[in-house]
């Protein structure tokens, strides 16, 4: 069991990786700043019920995962909001940079040519099951037993939902090139 006086200072070092993918995931700001907020507040409320040692991280990301999927429902259930706000940087591949006397990858090459904007619309497209499982993945770096961990769903599903999910965005981004007329078709 975890002791509260210890929150603050236990989860404090995963506030940024929380926010990224909560903006990832919400598309937005204020949704990601109200998302880690109520994933904080679940996590201190149960924090006494942590067993300490386990992995804390996860433990923060299935609280994230829980809470953005019972918001999701309950906006399936609204009248349909939009927003309009300037969507920030999205990354997939962050670039290391070039090393001496080594090349770019194709891959590299070929992810120049896309924009920010048609990146973040084939992540988007996906269907929230597989986007959720490509972000914890190919973003947040997580271990695919931890993935199921925090989506509660077991580890071949886990390599189901990332195959699909990689395959979806693969064929979104192979139709952005295939537009601009960099493959043929």
């Amino acid at each position: 069991m975890a002791d509260q006086a210890t929150f603050v200072d236990d989860t404090e070092p995963f506030m940024a990786s929380l926010f990224s993918t909560a903006r990832r995931l919400t598309g937005n700001q204020a949704d990601a700043e109200d998302l880690v907020q109520e994933t904080y507040l679940r996590a201190y409320r149960s924090y006494e019920r942590f067993e300490a040692g386990t992995n804390l991280r996860a433990w923060l990301f299935r609280i994230m995962t829980n809470a953005h999927i019972n918001r999701y429902r309950a906006k399936q259930r609204r009248v349909e909001e939009s927003e309009l706000d300037d969507l920030e940087d999205l990354y997939l591949y962050r670039r290391l940079g070039t090393r001496e006397g080594l090349g770019r990858s194709a891959e590299d090459e070929l992810m120049d040519t896309f924009s920010e904007a048609e990146v973040v619309s084939a992540v988007e497209a996906l269907p929230e099951v597989y986007r959720m499982a490509v972000l914890l993945a190919d973003v947040e770096g997580f271990a695919y037993k931890e993935i199921a961990e925090i989506l509660d769903v077991p580890i071949g599903t886990v390599m189901s939902r990332l195959h699909r999910g990689r395959k979806q965005l693969q064929k979104q981004l192979y139709d952005f090139a295939e537009k601009r007329g960099l493959v043929s078709s």
